[in-house]
């Protein structure tokens, strides 16, 4: 991947995983995303811009998100101001989701399917297995404020949160999410992310793999 950007890491793979997440923020006219083994899952923070993938080419918008597969090379060119991407990665040792749907390059969060969550939360998936990502998930959550029972899931999965604010809660620790906070919860990984705002809907950014559905939980005491 050639670098016309600030590219920062935000949490970097581990032995057991080789899911990871970065910010990129797009200063010069165009940036290469070339990754020979790893799928790349791009979302739009903040800016426009446009991807060229092979004969297709697509505009970005903030809420945009983007799959280029592993030996795949896509340009993406800014508009006028900087264009603020998350972009993570996952490797091949993650195991791969039979597909059940066509291919597609661009989506845009306003137009996934909204489904339930844990209580009553809700999510719209932007890449999966229904749309050419086998590898993993990524999609946008949506929570009213307080929190979910305890629970955990079967995945590695990658959490942003664009505002907050809000916390994650594990068996042995509580830490606060303001803007941009990022952080990783491992397979079985006892949890509560909680929305502590009085009155606003808190909004997160999660990637996870094996693929599948975020509404995937299971209930755990503390």
């Amino acid at each position: 991947m050639t670098r016309p950007a600030d590219i920062r890491e935000l949490v970097p793979a581990i032995s057991k995983s080789s899911l990871a997440l970065s910010v990129i923020r797009v200063r010069g006219s165009a940036l290469e995303i070339h990754e020979p083994e790893h799928d790349s899952l791009l979302y739009v923070v903040e800016g426009s811009g446009s991807l060229t993938l092979g004969s297709e080419h697509v505009d970005l918008s903030t809420g945009s998100a983007a799959l280029v597969l592993a030996g795949e090379t896509a340009m993406i060119e800014r508009g006028s101001a900087e264009l603020e991407l998350l972009h993570a990665t996952v490797g091949p040792e993650a195991d791969r989701h039979a597909p059940m749907g066509a291919r597609q390059v661009v989506v845009d969060v306003e137009g996934a399917d909204a489904s339930q969550a844990t209580g009553a939360r809700s999510f719209r998936v932007l890449f999966g297995p229904r749309n050419g990502s086998a590898r993993a998930t990524l999609f946008a959550g949506f929570l009213p404020p307080g929190h979910a029972p305890w629970h955990f899931h079967l995945y590695d999965e990658i959490v942003w949160v664009p505002e907050g604010p809000g916390r994650v809660l594990r068996r042995n620790s509580d830490e606060a999410l303001g803007p941009g906070a990022a952080f990783r919860l491992r397979p079985r990984e006892v949890h509560i992310v909680e929305n502590s705002s009085p009155d606003q809907e808190m909004t997160l950014i999660g990637i996870f793999t094996p693929a599948g559905s975020p509404a995937a939980a299971y209930l755990a005491s503390r």
